[in-house]
């Protein structure tokens, strides 16, 4: 009981300070955001390289690089979103040379799959770096809060799932990959996410009541989708958690599963409803 209770504990500190990491940075200002998200790109790409090391047998340096990559990706969209380069593509130009030397590298890399190598490389820029830099897209060209509802949305629906789940889940929502999770934990939590993107609807006028709804909505499904795509990369590696970073909640994939799939769902999901709004 003791250490059941000191786990407890331990998960809910660095739960409350990983929520106030993400609060504060979204709204103090678009330099704390910055710094914050690029080192989130950073720390789960090097995860995420770490964890698919033994796939690739690729070279220590090989990891450094594609997470130079990673914060170079973040570091151009941001560019992107806060200046007037319509007319320039020099701010590519950095992520370009990684592009490139990824691709070198390979050949110098001796090793029996060399494909694999640039598979992984690629999925890990694509999967993990690719929704971090996009973030950008939700901040400046939408709004800090919008950003910061998607977490909320998703932090609401994960609670929503557990509790529902936990007390009245029977029917497997996705047995193969996440013997857990149920239907009635999922229509749960996406209802509690509506629910809550209502009341904020009452106070914020960015979005009318069903855009804020339809975001909650799209946030449920797609993280939902998303924790399921970390769960098959982990039972495919056969590996309990994606690392062991954040005491009590595994590593730093295992608290942004959700956010990696919600995050450009989300941009389509609005750019969408703006254009018939």
């Amino acid at each position: 009981m003791a250490l059941s209770l000191k786990s407890l504990v331990v998960r809910t500190i660095t739960g409350a300070v990983f929520v106030a990491i993400i609060v504060g940075s979204i709204l103090f200002n678009e330099y704390s955001f910055a710094f914050v998200f690029a080192a989130f790109a950073a720390l789960a790409s090097a995860e995420f390289y770490r964890l698919v090391d033994d796939l690739t047998h690729s070279p220590r340096g090989t990891m450094l690089v594609d997470v130079i990559g990673s914060i170079l990706l973040f570091i151009t969209f941001y560019i992107y979103a806060t200046k007037d380069f319509n007319t320039s593509g020099i701010i590519t130009v950095p992520y370009l040379v990684y592009f490139l030397v990824r691709f070198i590298m390979q050949l110098y890399d001796k090793v029996e799959r060399p494909l694999e190598g640039w598979a992984y490389s690629f999925l890990g820029q694509i999967y993990v770096a690719l929704p971090f830099a996009l973030c950008n897209v939700l901040y400046f060209r939408f709004s800090p809060i919008i950003l910061l509802s998607l977490f909320v949305f998703i932090w609401v629906n994960d609670t929503g799932a557990y509790l529902v789940g936990c007390t009245i889940g029977k029917h497997r929502l996705y047995e193969r990959i996440s013997p857990k999770k149920s239907w009635e934990g999922f229509w749960g939590g996406l209802i509690l996410a509506a629910g809550i993107a209502y009341l904020a609807s009452l106070y914020l006028d960015i979005l009318n009541t069903w855009q804020w709804m339809g975001l909650a909505i799209t946030c449920s499904v797609f993280g939902t989708w998303g924790d399921l795509c970390e769960s098959l990369i982990k039972r495919s590696l056969n590996v309990k958690d994606s690392g062991k970073s954040l005491p009590g909640h595994g590593g730093w994939l295992d608290r942004f599963d959700s956010v990696l799939l919600a995050v450009p769902a989300s941009i389509l999901y609005l750019f969408i409803a703006m254009a018939f709004a």
